[in-house]
């Protein structure tokens, strides 16, 4: 029960782009296109749940049996920088075509700071490696579903007559927060 509540809390409640407001830059970024943001979503989860694994192991064995806790935040963008290497490697040989509609937006995975978020968060709340587990793969949905879902409105928002003061990314931003705000109702579900 604990981990569905882990789960629904992550997506729902406290969802790691609507409410804590990391993986901000990707979000805006990359959903013109629910495709793109289809390809993004499975690109952050695949990074975020193997970036947290290695962290927490990195964290567990190496820097607090050797009192390095203070080397921590480098050492995990060092790790989360090399994992996005070795994922868009595995994308331009695996999918040539995912590869090149994500374009300049893989690079971005690097300095998505949900992923550098996540892994921090593990450790600040004293998760085991389970834990850890489920904890960055329901961000990586949370972050995948509000990815997909506000690409699927700024997709309908071209057909819509927008004001030509708010056309782009003004009427972006007025949608993200209006659906931050709708994710807020979530608030009571879970603790």
């Amino acid at each position: 029960m604990e981990y569905i509540l882990m789960f629904i809390a992550a997506v729902f409640v406290n969802n790691i782009v609507l409410s804590q407001f990391l993986g901000i830059c990707p979000f805006l970024g990359v959903s013109k296109k629910v495709s793109t943001a289809l390809g993004m979503s499975g690109a952050v989860a695949f990074v975020l749940v193997l970036a947290t694994i290695v962290t927490y192991l990195a964290n567990a064995c190496i820097l607090k049996p050797f009192g390095l806790e203070y080397m921590r935040t480098i050492t995990f963008i060092l790790i989360i920088a090399a994992l996005v290497q070795m994922v868009e490697i595995v994308l331009k040989k695996v999918s040539p075509s995912l590869y090149s509609a994500l374009g300049v937006f893989l690079p971005l995975i690097t300095t998505n700071c949900c992923i550098l978020g996540v892994a921090l968060l593990v450790i600040q709340k004293d998760f085991n490696l389970l834990q850890s587990v489920v904890y960055a793969f329901s961000n990586a949905i949370g972050f995948g579903f509000a990815l997909v879902l506000f690409a699927g409105l700024r997709e309908q928002l071209e057909f819509s007559e927008t004001p030509k003061a708010m056309r782009g990314m003004p009427i972006a931003l007025v949608t993200a927060g209006i659906l931050a705000m709708a994710f807020m109702g979530f608030q009571g579900l879970v603790k």
